[in-house]
């Protein structure tokens, strides 16, 4: 069974998809490390690496229950002559837990909490942290996974890929959950991220699609220009300090 599997076909597939994978698992390390940042700092490392690691567990999960992701595009109902389905509702409730999230967090970052009340909240945040990791980890798989299914014809290749997909998130997640940290700038434009992710799931819900290029070049370009105004600030710093 195993020499059916290693073929160049289905290499091919699994390269392509891993690649895949990784690309649409950026929404997923921008929320880890938005969520995993509210917590003391000894539990961040071992919140991502178990939220993660379960959401891995999540998508192979959902690879096995195929059939039923993908009955959840059949139509359920219809609404002023828009057909509904139910991947359509998971995606708008996804989208709107995303905005409301992001402008929960810009909200607390604007407005200073109350020292007072940290102690309570990190007791509870950690097992928080972990169940928003997992409930948006559905959501943002549901298009992956079906995806997967579309271009790979064996249940070994997409797990292969879901598994090589997560162990890059685990890779790169800690170094961008402590450049995240150490820049609150950085950190503003973590939510404003999750605020156009969230815009964009909920037009995934409502038929109108967004080509993820877009979403992606938007952010990749943001991240530009902050790099340019943090290097801007260093070398200032530099020339002061000279």
């Amino acid at each position: 069974m195993l020499e059916g599997l290693m073929t160049l076909e289905n290499l091919i597939a699994l390269i392509t998809l891993a690649g895949l994978e990784i690309v649409l698992g950026i929404d997923n390390i921008v929320f880890v490390v938005v969520v995993t940042n509210k917590l003391p700092e000894a539990s961040r490392a071992m919140a991502r690496r178990m939220g993660i690691g379960l959401a891995m567990f999540t998508r192979i999960a959902l690879l096995l229950a195929i059939s039923a992701i993908m009955g959840l595009t059949a139509p359920i109902f219809t609404l002023f002559e828009h057909v509904v389905s139910g991947r359509d509702i998971v995606l708008l409730a996804g989208g709107l837990f995303l905005l409301a999230k992001a402008t929960h967090e810009i909200h607390d970052k604007l407005e200073e909490s109350d020292p007072s009340d940290g102690n309570v909240r990190a007791q509870y945040s950690y097992t928080s942290a972990i169940i928003q990791i997992l409930l948006l980890d559905i959501i943002f798989s549901l298009d992956s996974v079906i995806t997967a299914v579309g271009m790979a014809q064996h249940i070994g290749v997409m797990v292969a890929a879901i598994v090589i997909a997560v162990f890059v998130m685990l890779l790169f997640a800690g170094p961008v959950s402590k450049f995240v940290s150490d820049h609150p700038t950085v950190q503003m434009l973590a939510f404003s991220f999750l605020l156009l992710v969230g815009i964009f799931l909920m037009a995934e819900g409502m038929h109108k699609h967004i080509d993820r290029g877009y979403i992606y070049f938007a952010m990749a370009f943001s991240l530009f220009v902050e790099f340019l105004n943090l290097r801007m600030k260093k070398r200032k710093a530099t020339a002061e300090v000279s």
